[in-house]
């Protein structure tokens, strides 16, 4: 085991690599610590990257729509579902 210096959690060294024992288990440990106004800015912070996500996924499928649209509405692609 290792023992992080800046996060204080604990570490397996595998394969020459540091890999996080469980980080939601770090993240709950270290969060038991902090004060109730801290905790609000954490929650504050969670659902920032939630949202983000959901923005970064939407965006994803909204650049890929033209593109698929144009796979689609192929006469390969009508040939191919005709008998459907």
């Amino acid at each position: 085991m290792y023992k992080c210096r800046t996060c204080k959690g604990l570490y397996r060294k595998v394969d020459n690599k540091m890999n996080a024992m469980e980080t939601k288990e770090l993240i709950f440990k270290e969060i038991e610590v902090f004060p109730e106004p801290y905790l609000e800015e954490i929650l504050d912070f969670i659902k920032f990257l939630k949202e983000k996500s959901s923005k970064n996924k939407m965006e994803t499928a909204i650049l890929s729509e033209a593109v698929l649209s144009r796979e689609w509405s192929s006469s390969e692609e009508d040939k191919a579902w005709e008998d459907l």
